[in-house]
């Protein structure tokens, strides 16, 4: 492989091209948002800080999400690199800010593949409790020394699978994100017909207010909300970090990123409102407003809602976290691929498996990093899954909202030049990146409280912040000393700082490889 350049910096990887099409990588997407696992993790938290209207917060988080998807679209076409935020914030604003675009990108999917894995465990003995009908297996969880050596296990597995080919990584997705969807929706009717028949928990009838954000009682709830909601979006941009990989490397990704949140929308949508108008939001013992239960909702519901087949929940979730877990590992592999490629990082970070044509080391890597997380995070908080979903909200808004900016300022010459240009280019990724912004300088303030997300903290300062802080700190001293190291990507000599002209087109095919 060459790391020859054309004139605007980028090169091919040596990535398996052609491997994934539009269907692949929607399911992909989708795997990586792993509905049946995010909702049974953040549908608690967030009716906590909201009440009834989560749908509200749910459609107002799919605002970003989509305005900054357009963005995202607009800079696929124009550079489709595996790098994504990493790259596309390099040649915007330059080598520095590019890199903590791509660090942000990274240290979100490893708090979530460490989340992921959490979820995955308690799942696997709950199933394992209902099968041998003994409750006390799923109590296996709670031992932190089994909890953390299942979690090993698991990220073992996924870690292997996501070491071969696409192909393969496809063929799993299929399977365990068709199921997933089938009892998602399965559990949703099942729960609105107990609401019609009067069998329901605590029914409260489905209301328009429910859809109405200026319903919540402050912006610190509101921004609080908003940031979980985001969450339960993230991950439909590892569609894009597969561009290189992806038939039609410059039109699939973007379109697979907007189908995969339209479907995401209303999917949620039926789960929350069903869930709500099932439990209602109080404290009773399957109230979402129940403490002892918001950290894992499904945990809780399935047996209410599906009876003899709430099997079928608990092998969702499971199925949705492990499939999560391995497809995950797909983005920060090819971001810290593109990092070492370039130059930003170690060259090993580059080494393409030669008989997977997948990123090796980068993805060992990733889970070597997620695994050590976890296992710290496990001993340490009190509610491990609460505060790094919140934490990762906060690291969500930074590397959205600065891919977002940087669509803005790349396109800057073109922006007027016609009403699309106009929209997709400017007024979509603006309004996205500031709404991200808000809401990630809201959450850093907020979270200094030691009474925010699960209520742990340090010398009086709550651990979401510390956390948040840790990430973006850490990532400053590994990038000056990248700097010293390695100063040629920071002169822009590797990957060097541009506009684009418009004629992006005429390149595209010419890239080396």
């Amino acid at each position: 492989m060459t790391t020859e350049k054309t004139e605007r910096g980028l090169s091919k990887k040596g990535l398996s091209a052609g491997s994934v099409g539009l269907v692949g990588a929607v399911v992909i997407g989708i795997s990586c948002i792993a509905p049946a696992y995010t909702m049974t993790a953040a549908l608690g938290p967030t009716v906590s800080e909201v009440g009834l209207q989560v749908p509200a917060i749910i459609l107002v988080g799919f605002i970003p999400m989509l305005l900054v998807a357009f963005g995202y679209r607009e800079l696929n076409r124009a550079m489709p690199d595996s790098g994504t935020s990493f790259t596309w914030a390099t040649r915007a604003f330059g080598p520095w800010i590019g890199w903590m675009a791509g660090w942000g990108l990274i240290a979100a999917t490893i708090l979530v593949l460490s989340n992921l894995a959490g979820i995955a465990v308690d799942f696997f003995y709950l199933m394992l409790a209902q099968i041998f009908s003994n409750p006390s297996i799923a109590d296996l969880a709670l031992n932190p020394v089994i909890n953390v050596v299942t979690c090993l296990a698991f990220m073992l597995a996924a870690t292997a699978i996501s070491y071969r080919d696409m192909q393969t990584t496809q063929k799993v997705q299929y399977v365990l994100v068709g199921f997933q969807l089938i009892v998602l929706v399965l559990f949703g009717v099942v729960a609105f017909f107990h609401v019609s028949n009067g069998s329901a928990f605590d029914a409260v009838p489905v209301s328009l207010e429910w859809f109405n954000p200026f319903a919540v009682e402050s912006f610190s709830s509101f921004a609080a909300g908003l940031s979980l909601s985001i969450f339960i979006f993230w991950g439909w941009d590892v569609t894009l970090t597969m561009n290189e990989e992806t038939k039609g490397s410059r039109s699939t990704p973007g379109r697979a990123a907007t189908l995969t949140v339209l479907i995401i929308v209303v999917l949620y949508l039926l789960i929350a409102t069903a869930s709500i108008s099932f439990a209602g939001t109080g404290t009773g013992e399957f109230g979402l407003g129940n403490e002892d239960i918001q950290g894992n909702v499904f945990f809780a519901l399935a047996g209410p809602v599906l009876g003899p087949l709430a099997i079928l929940v608990s092998i969702a979730v499971l199925s949705s976290s492990a499939a999560s877990l391995q497809s995950t590992f797909v983005s920060p592999a090819r971001t810290l691929l593109a990092m070492g490629h370039y130059g930003a990082l170690p060259e090993k970070f580059s080494r393409v498996s030669p008989r997977f044509l997948t990123p090796g080391y980068a993805t060992i890597v990733s889970s070597i990093a997620a695994s050590a997380f976890y296992a710290i995070m496990r001993f340490i908080s009190e509610d491990v899954l609460w505060d790094t979903i919140t934490a990762l909200g906060m690291m969500i808004c930074f590397y959205y909202g600065l891919t977002a900016f940087a669509a803005v300022w790349y396109f800057r010459k073109q922006l007027f030049a016609s009403a699309r240009n106009f929209f997709f280019m400017l007024l979509f990724p603006l309004v996205g990146g500031v709404i991200l912004a808000v809401l990630f300088f809201t959450t850093i303030i907020d979270s200094m409280d030691p009474d925010y997300g699960s209520g742990s903290n340090i010398g009086g300062v709550g651990l979401v912040f510390i956390l948040g802080m840790a990430v973006i700190v850490s990532g400053i001293v590994i990038m000056i000393v990248q700097a010293i190291r390695r100063p040629a990507f920071f002169r822009g000599e590797t990957l060097e700082r541009g506009v684009s002209d418009g004629k992006e087109d005429e390149e595209l095919d010419e890239l080396p490889v």
